[in-house]
């Protein structure tokens, strides 16, 4: 049986209800894990549809002629826009890992909150939303600012989300582990 990406690759993600500083955070881990010598790529799931593409441009043209993936190519980057049916669900985690590169060492993942891989929460009681660990599969951890208020709540390790380099200290300590 071949490994899925899952099991070659780390995989770690960041969850939290909207607004919480899950992209924020992750502006501030992913330059730490590359400093660390980590080639990291990064996957964001939205519920929200968009369109990467221009209408009219020639890599457009060649979706609405038909084409499921078409791949765009400039001086410094390459962009894979696959299109998916209307009638198709949204792809799921594993198929986002599969078009990485096979020298990846780190994923990190905002989104797929629901798809079972370990993730740190973010979790700010002040917005008036009921944590995720208790329901979401793989939160390993919560990163908050009201450390006492939260550590009372849970078993989970609770790390102060004003610290950065604390927060990137227990998931590189955490991957190494698993």
């Amino acid at each position: 049986m071949t490994p899925n990406r899952e099991s070659i690759v780390k995989v770690f993600g960041i969850a939290g209800s909207s607004g919480s500083g899950k992209t924020t955070l992750l502006d501030q881990l992913i330059p730490r894990f590359v400093a660390a010598g980590q080639r990291v790529a990064g996957i964001k799931h939205t519920h929200h549809g968009f369109d990467p593409d221009t209408p009219g441009k020639d890599s457009w043209r060649m979706r609405q002629g038909g084409c499921e993936n078409v791949v765009l190519v400039g001086a410094r980057h390459l962009t894979l826009m696959r299109h998916y049916p209307e009638d198709k669900p949204s792809p799921e985690i594993g198929e986002a890992l599969a078009v990485l590169p096979p020298d990846t060492d780190l994923v990190m993942v905002e989104g797929y909150k629901w798809s079972d891989f370990p993730k740190l929460e973010i979790y700010r009681p002040a917005n008036g939303k009921a944590p995720l660990w208790p329901e979401v599969p793989g939160v390993v951890a919560v990163a908050t600012d009201a450390m006492d208020q939260v550590a009372g709540q849970t078993t989970l390790p609770v790390i102060d989300l004003a610290d950065a380099e604390a927060i990137y200290r227990w998931i590189r300590d955490y991957l190494a582990s698993h």
